[in-house]
């Protein structure tokens, strides 16, 4: 397994070893955790899993769920897995893997990722683990909402968490993937400031109206965590659509 640094999610809640260096989580994946509706008992299905993080601060909030996290990087999966048995966690499993390729049996509740969604044509970064973490690719939002929505039930959800700039394509690719009833949560840096996140939710086979809904601030005038984000960040508060 990949040398890791300890360290930990939800005030403390969560142990969270990762790689020292190369991709870091950040609150995204807390965030997006917050954001999935899971009930105790119900299946979910995460893509892109990295070191677990979003997986785990779900199982945290919702005990009693089972849980399957997807990462093609063997060594990262081996983290992810390090994570899960460290925190207790026995119904969460690491599948190694490509998302097109990966095997699961059943249907699932719930799907969610924080996918790749920098710039193909950006910097590209020294590290490779970073570089496959962040870059998106061309036809991945496609690609990768049309395989987590394939083993949703019937009025499952997908959720992911993406720069407020591919907010459009995502949107086409939800629905494209049989996804409706869509609805967007802005992340805002602070009040008063456009979001760089948002939050995007769909239910399979959903027809409601799309909605924007109004958002979260993350910080305070002063640089501070705010308030409501302190309660998801560090107490493990849902953020419900």
């Amino acid at each position: 397994m990949t040398e890791a640094g300890e360290g930990s999610l939800l005030g403390g809640r969560v142990r969270h070893a990762q790689r020292p260096a190369g991709h870091r989580t950040g609150i995204e994946p807390v965030l997006l955790a917050a954001g999935i509706p899971a009930r105790p008992g119900e299946r979910v299905l995460e893509g892109g899993t990295g070191s677990g993080a979003a997986l785990l601060c779900l199982a945290a909030r919702v005990p009693g769920i089972a849980g399957v996290g997807v990462e093609r990087d063997p060594a990262v999966a081996d983290l992810a897995r390090a994570n899960a048995a460290a925190n207790g966690f026995s119904d969460v499993a690491i599948v190694t893997g490509d998302l097109a390729e990966a095997p699961w049996t059943g249907a699932f509740d719930h799907a969610f990722a924080n996918p790749p969604w920098h710039d193909p044509a950006g910097t590209v970064s020294p590290d490779s683990g970073k570089e496959a973490a962040r870059r998106a690719t061309p036809a991945l939002f496609e690609e990768w909402a049309a395989r987590l929505a394939a083993p949703l039930r019937h009025r499952g959800t997908l959720t992911f968490v993406v720069a407020a700039t591919v907010l459009p394509a995502c949107l086409a690719a939800f629905t494209a993937a049989g996804c409706g009833g869509l609805s967007v949560l802005p992340l805002w840096p602070r009040a008063g400031v456009a979001a760089k996140l948002v939050l995007l939710q769909g239910i399979k086979g959903g027809r409601s109206p799309f909605r924007l809904l109004p958002g979260l601030a993350l910080h305070t005038e002063s640089g501070e965590f705010s308030a409501k984000a302190e309660e998801i960040l560090r107490g493990g508060a849902a953020l419900p659509f």
